[in-house]
């Protein structure tokens, strides 16, 4: 589900059955992006803080424009299948071309194309954590959050409808976020009849739902501690064989060796006896 996410955005990164050196590059990029991820929300609060353009944003967008540029340059060098690459990271190229900080001071419309670097942030957060796709792709997780979400657009947008107390989608999908989670912040509340049943039904939904996440966590963590005790189990069998294989290669050499002594002395006492023979 997150690969096939990262690749219809166009940030897949560095494709699995590439060489082990643009593997091993496309790794050494991971963490400073998610330094520069880091750096992009900080800002963004500043410059809400402000009210306008901190002094120092034209530098930094400059930056990040050429930290994004070296790295689709870099990577497109060193990968096998250039072409593919390009075509699964082509929200790189969108990035680095409409991305230029020279071109938001000559339309300033444009600037709101930042965004995109967080998405790709985003993704690449996502594409980073193994685990989290390891848990996403079992015990049906993902698709688990998949109609959890689907279910809290719909309550929403449904209870806007049918509670005066819910203006409008957004907060109806705000209300039916903290009532599936059990939070309850209680500033939107249902008035009418109708909005408190949907809402009964709702929390029962919730409970299912996030009894399901909690069991496939679970069951996840579980299977991994017995992959893990499994792959130890393995390793010990491993060289418990490789031990009885080296006994077995000095048994026969030692056999070896004593049958070349016995060989050796029963010469010896061949010659002995030919000795006294030839004496007498």
């Amino acid at each position: 589900m997150i690969l096939s996410f990262s690749k219809m955005v166009g940030l897949s990164g560095v494709d699995n059955n590439e060489n082990a050196r643009a593997r091993r590059i496309g790794r050494m990029f991971e963490w400073p992006m998610i330094l520069i991820a880091f750096w992009i929300v900080f800002e963004w609060y500043l410059e809400a803080r402000a009210d306008g353009p901190l002094p120092y944003t034209y530098i930094t967008d400059w930056f990040l424009w050429t930290f994004f540029l070296l790295e689709t340059l870099v990577l497109t060098a060193v990968v096998d299948d250039k072409a593919r690459y390009l075509r699964n990271n082509w929200s790189n190229l969108v990035i680095v071309i409409a991305g230029m900080p020279l071109l938001w001071q000559a339309f300033p419309h444009a600037g709101g194309l930042r965004a995109l670097r967080l998405l790709a942030m985003f993704t690449m957060l996502m594409n980073m954590s193994g685990s989290f796709q390891k848990i996403m792709g079992r015990n049906h997780l993902g698709p688990t959050l998949m109609v959890s979400f689907i279910i809290i657009i719909m309550a929403g947008t449904l209870m806007a409808v049918i509670d005066p107390n819910v203006q409008t989608p957004m907060d109806g999908i705000w209300w039916a976020w903290v009532t599936v989670t059990t939070v309850g912040y209680g500033d939107i509340v249902p008035g009418s009849t109708a909005g408190r049943l949907f809402g009964s039904v709702l929390i029962l939904m919730g409970i299912g739902l996030f009894s399901m996440m909690t069991a496939s966590f679970s069951a996840f963590f579980m299977q991994q501690e017995e992959e893990d005790l499994i792959a130890k189990e393995t390793a010990n069998a491993d060289r418990l064989a490789k031990m009885e294989s080296r006994m077995e290669q000095l048994e026969t050499k030692l056999d070896q060796l004593l049958t070349i002594a016995l060989e050796a002395e029963q010469q010896r006492r061949e010659q002995g006896r030919d000795l006294d023979g030839g004496e007498r």
